[in-house]
């Protein structure tokens, strides 16, 4: 077994519950994390034998741009494509931080984790 992380994907997205987080948006970070078995391609040095982080990436891009109202919700579709479309990871983590949120105080960033197992 073994671990993929991307980590610091930054996005400009219109998430949150507010009318005015759906017209101004806001900068987004999100961090992945999968486990797959990299033992087939530690030996053949081949990039179909892994999961490409390439793919990850995009997945995590394309999600981001639809909106949701909680960070919760996109983290899931998130989770949900990667295991449609990559089956051989077995658990999956995704960190969805919203920068600067609008919480009337200075915070950095809110972030939520998800963490699932393919069944």
């Amino acid at each position: 077994m073994g671990t993929i992380k991307v980590n610091n994907i930054r996005t400009f997205s219109y998430h949150g519950c507010l009318l005015e987080e759906g017209k101004i948006g806001s900068d987004y970070r999100v961090d992945l994390e999968i486990k797959t078995d990299l033992r087939k391609s530690a030996e053949t040095d081949n990039l179909h034998d892994t999961v490409d982080y390439v793919q990850l990436n995009t997945i995590v891009v394309e999600e981001m741009a639809i909106r949701s109202h909680l960070l919760e919700h996109v983290a899931h579709r998130i989770i949900t494509r990667i295991f449609a479309e990559l089956p051989q990871v077995s658990r999956t983590k995704v960190l969805v931080s919203k920068l600067n949120p609008p919480i009337g105080g200075d915070v950095e960033s809110v972030t939520i984790e998800m963490e699932e197992f393919r069944n």
